[in-house]
């Protein structure tokens, strides 16, 4: 039994513009500053409400919650109060805060906010130990940018300079931390809320955002890593999507027009028109069901079945081939129906309900929270790249990398 239910606020959280063993601390690091067993489960959240980490800012601290955003460069927070949030950073409690007398103003795909440039001290409890002395935004106003239900007050930008608002020499968080502290130049991310209703958890499952490094606990098997190709976004290169085993013949440029990118602050998979139109032509084709409502792939409807029925029989693995380190292979993330058919709750006593995870993009292919939730993904600023590995709280059976060579 199916059927379909309109789903009104099926809109992503925010497009933005947008080693074996333990690894108590780095060898590069005596003065431990960086211990990674401290920073684990230091996330809470899933894919359509974001990821946080909770902040301390300011003196005294103000303990706020921040959205961890790869596909921006900016860090700000709410400084006025805002019917959707539950507190705010105020500035004019701390006595650390130096307005800078510049605005700042930036759009996402969804939402945008302006405010304020200042500088501020910053701790993270269950991160470097250390405080940091950052650039922050106060934001002032906003539109679309905060969301009922979230708990957090503010956003954490950690690409490159290149997208920093209002230009490039307002220095983004990470690579503050990292000219600070002296720990390496790489993050990682771990989100752990695949096959979690969206809307019903009232204990997040939550993940881990570790500074400094990956830690080996957080993942099973192979790391496999993917070149960097330009450092503002973390931008990397697609050479083919495949719907069950079969590819959809389509020119590689199709992926990466006009870019193709890693971004925690974007909720699904989001593919250019042409290649979103072929993968959903060729799930219907190879997928148990024929007769999907076309508002399921479109985003503006449920498909609901008997309590208990789960459908991810019905669906076919999607896999995406990136391009290797060495250049001359390519390896896959394969993302099962797991990942992108998501439970959504409270919306009918007898029905589990549950949307399509990819949507179609007009600027560009993005790997968002919907798929980064199946791996351990590690943002290797320093080596110019980005890894992928099967998650330790990835569900059993959700596909990892494997290599596979290019033809």
């Amino acid at each position: 039994f199916m059927s379909f239910l309109p789903w009104r606020n099926l809109t992503p959280l925010q497009q933005t513009p947008g080693v074996g063993g333990k690894l108590l601390s780095l060898a590069s690091d005596p003065a431990g500053i960086v211990n990674f067993l401290d920073m684990i489960n230091n996330l809470e959240g899933d894919s359509g409400r974001g990821y946080y980490i909770e902040m301390s800012i300011g003196t005294p601290a103000q303990k706020l919650n921040i959205l961890v955003d790869t596909g921006s460069s900016n860090f700000a927070v709410a400084s006025t109060p805002h019917p959707f949030i539950t507190h705010y950073f105020n500035t004019s409690l701390s006595t650390t805060y130096q307005p800078t007398g510049r605005t700042v103003a930036v759009r996402y795909t969804q939402g945008n906010w302006e405010g304020g440039l200042g500088i501020d001290r910053v701790s993270i409890p269950k991160g470097p130990n250390q405080t940091i002395v950052i650039n922050i935004a106060a934001i002032s106003a906003s539109e679309g940018f905060y969301l009922p239900g979230v708990n957090w007050q503010g956003i954490l930008g950690m690409a490159y300079p290149l997208l920093a608002r209002p230009d490039s020499s307002v220095e983004p968080f990470f690579n503050s931390v990292v000219r600070q502290t002296g720990i390496p130049d790489i993050f990682s991310l771990q989100m752990c809320g695949a096959g979690v209703s969206a809307g019903g958890a009232t204990d997040p499952p939550g993940g881990s955002l570790i500074m400094g490094g990956a830690e080996p606990t957080l993942y099973r098997g192979v790391m496999w890593y993917t070149p960097i190709k330009e450092e503002w976004y973390y931008q990397v290169e697609v050479l083919k999507l495949e719907v069950g085993e079969q590819g959809l013949n389509l020119d590689c440029s199709e992926y990466n027009m006009d870019k193709a990118i890693v971004d925690s602050g974007t909720t699904l998979l989001r593919l250019p028109a042409n290649v979103f139109n072929a993968v959903v032509d060729a799930i219907t084709r190879t997928s148990m069901i024929q007769d999907f409502s076309s508002g399921f792939w479109e985003g503006t409807k449920l498909a609901c079945w008997m309590k208990g029925e789960t459908p991810w029989r019905f669906f076919p693995k999607i896999s995406i081939y990136l391009r290797a380190s060495n250049t001359s292979e390519s390896f896959r993330i394969t993302i099962l129906p797991q990942l992108y058919i998501q439970p959504i709750t409270d919306v009918d006593s007898t029905l589990d309900c549950f949307r399509f995870g990819v949507s179609s993009s007009a600027n560009g292919l993005v790997i968002g929270a919907t798929v980064m939730e199946g791996f351990y993904v590690v943002f290797d600023r320093a080596q110019k790249r980005v890894g992928f590995a099967v998650s330790s709280c990835a569900g059993e059976g959700v596909g990892g990398p494997c290599t596979r060579q290019r033809a």
